[in-house]
């Protein structure tokens, strides 16, 4: 159980902000499966002042479904950070997030994300601000650092939690890694073992497995799914059934995982409507057809598609070629546990 302020969340697992993926649909679609907590995608507090209206409208969206739900900020300036808060007022989120932890060159070349650890009193100072302003509780998510020779994630924490956050989420590499290299579990318990208030952990959470590992190498009270959601948000319904049995969940069949991509789609269309909707879609079909043998055509198709039909048609195709193939449900699917990314 991961509690943030007054929040309650039974299963531990929480759905990350994901960068042009975390988008209503893709949440609503996780919260079927058993997702209790989501976010947002990352908004930049810049855009929250200056940015189109509308195109924010889309990014903030949510239904009462769609709770509790958390927005991640991204910034550095302290008077646009103000502002931005003030521009939330309007919307009725349930947690904010400050995001220390972004690796991506575009964002830290302005001082953001993950360049902040390299100006602990600034971050620190961010972070009063944050939680004397914002009427939810405030959590930090960093990393461990910005390279190897600077490895700061207990300061910030400690920093952090002295400020008065609610919780800190960390991801055990450092900027320099990026999304590479091993997951430092050390620094996690490190950080976990100084702190009062909940951690949670990041990196690599693309399984039950690898979810079991993150909470029995750093003693961590919660863990954020980010890559291992994609197409997969079975991650949510499967992962408490396999910490609390330790016996593996069936992997969906296809007829599963096609109503899924049916639902998704639907979803999708509502929201963005029927092009941008099934444009949008496309890369939601390869998440979900990893791992299905024998899928490349399709899926070369489905990355044509511009229409809802036609997208339609895809999903039955798949159906269908398991069905000629006299396969049954389920069989020639392999989940893969590693190596999905965002990009």
């Amino acid at each position: 159980m991961l509690k943030i302020g007054p929040i309650t969340i039974n299963s531990s697992c929480i759905l990350a902000p994901l960068a042009g993926v975390s988008d209503l649909p893709f949440r609503l679609i996780n919260r079927r499966f058993g997702c209790e907590f989501a976010f947002t995608e990352m908004v930049s507090t810049q855009a929250l002042i200056y940015e189109n209206k509308t195109t924010l409208h889309k990014m903030l969206a949510t239904e009462p479904l769609d709770r509790p739900l958390g927005i991640q900020l991204l910034g550095s300036n302290p008077d646009i950070i103000q502002k931005a808060l003030d521009t939330l007022h309007a919307y009725q989120f349930d947690v904010i997030d400050f995001n220390a932890a972004c690796p991506v060159a575009k964002v830290t070349a302005k001082g953001d994300g993950a360049w902040l650890l390299k100006e602990p009193q600034k971050l620190e100072t961010l972070m009063k601000l944050l939680v004397r302003t914002a009427a939810v509780p405030v959590t930090l998510k960093i990393r461990s650092g910005w390279d190897t020779n600077s490895v700061n994630a207990r300061d910030i924490a400690l920093r952090a939690e002295d400020a008065g956050i609610s919780a800190l989420c960390i991801h055990g590499r450092t900027q320099q890694q990026g999304y590479n290299g091993p997951v430092d579990y050390t620094i996690i318990r490190t950080v976990k073992e100084s702190l009062r208030i909940p951690v949670i952990a990041s990196g690599d959470n693309f399984s039950p497995v690898f979810i079991k590992k993150m909470f029995d190498e750093t003693g961590c009270d919660g863990v954020a799914i980010a890559r291992g959601a994609l197409g997969n948000p079975w991650i949510f319904r499967d992962t408490p059934a396999f910490l609390q049995s330790g016996t593996f969940v069936q992997r969906p069949g296809m007829n599963e995982i096609a109503d899924t991509m049916d639902s998704h789609l639907n979803l999708m269309i509502n929201f963005h409507g029927d092009h941008m909707g099934t444009l949008i879609f496309r890369k939601f079909f390869g998440w979900y057809c990893r791992g299905i043998h024998g899928i490349r055509d399709l899926k070369t198709k489905a990355f044509c598609s511009k229409t809802r039909e036609h997208m339609i048609e895809i999903i039955n195709e798949v159906r269908q070629m398991y069905r000629d193939l006299g396969l049954p449900d389920g069989a020639g699917c392999e989940m893969p546990i590693s190596g999905c990314r965002v990009c």
